[in-house]
């Protein structure tokens, strides 16, 4: 992956891209005159942008750049807000204090609703396998305004981990986490407008039994899985469904049964 500047302020940028390309171990390229087009063409790989107050990765195959935006989350916050219910949390059984640990992290809406819900004394950490996106979304979660303080609040307390899913929950302790959670629904969530430039990016492995009995391990209270609705993985991996959508079923696997 190319690092590079954005091309306006780019003197004011310069050493920070650097500093990010060293920590993703990845090339730096002085933007000058070029277009990023024109960057990947030359390199023949992706481009991840530095900004001001915005990054972005523009993938090599041509479909459209991904930056971080709160996405839904910013409709569920306002929901929960004034009081209404969302089913994630409803499923989860979350309560503020609580820890989630979210094994598909994604575009983080679904750990930024958790975080809202667990506050300043809860614990919300993501698991991300890619690290552009990871590092995407760990950078906006830390600028992004969204004119909500408590969303905001909600989004700087997050700690994103680069890392795959099943080597994390491998090296967990026992009961480290009351709630662990999956949505496997993400990868084909891709194809919406807008996080298209992922598709490359995205982690399409299927979730396994044993991924689920080390997340049982280190889960206190319970496992919750996220799934479309004809899905035969609640079955295949023991989840007891309890949270009906319209579009989607929330599955859950108690620990004091």
């Amino acid at each position: 992956m190319i690092v590079t500047t954005a091309g306006k302020n780019a003197e004011r940028i310069y050493e920070k891209a650097k500093e990010t390309a060293q920590l993703l171990n990845s090339s730096f390229v002085d933007r000058g005159r070029h277009s990023i087009s024109s960057i990947i063409e030359k390199y023949n790989d992706n481009v991840l942008m530095i900004g001001v107050d915005k990054i972005s990765y523009h993938p090599k195959d041509g479909s459209s750049p991904f930056f971080f935006h709160p996405n839904s989350s910013m409709f569920r916050v306002k929901q929960l807000l004034r009081g209404d219910k969302d089913s994630l949390i409803e499923a989860a059984k979350l309560n503020t204090g609580m820890s989630l640990l979210d094994c598909t992290l994604g575009l983080g809406s679904d750990s930024i609703v958790a975080s809202l819900v667990a506050g300043e004394n809860g614990k919300v950490t993501g698991i991300e396998s890619s690290r552009a996106i990871s590092f995407v979304v760990r950078s906006g979660l830390k600028v992004w305004d969204s004119s909500i303080k408590d969303m905001n609040d909600a989004m700087r307390r997050i700690e994103v981990i680069h890392s795959d899913h099943y080597e994390f929950l491998k090296k967990a302790a026992d009961n480290c986490f009351d709630v662990v959670y999956f949505d496997p629904m993400f990868e084909s969530s891709i194809q919406s407008p807008g996080i298209q430039g992922l598709k490359g990016s995205a982690d399409y492995r299927v979730i396994t039994p044993e991924v689920i009995d080390e997340a049982i391990r280190v889960a206190s209270q319970r496992v919750v899985m996220k799934d479309s609705r004809n899905s035969s993985k609640f079955e295949e991996l023991g989840f007891k469904v309890i949270q009906r959508n319209a579009s989607f079923l929330y599955g859950v696997i108690e620990k004091n049964n």
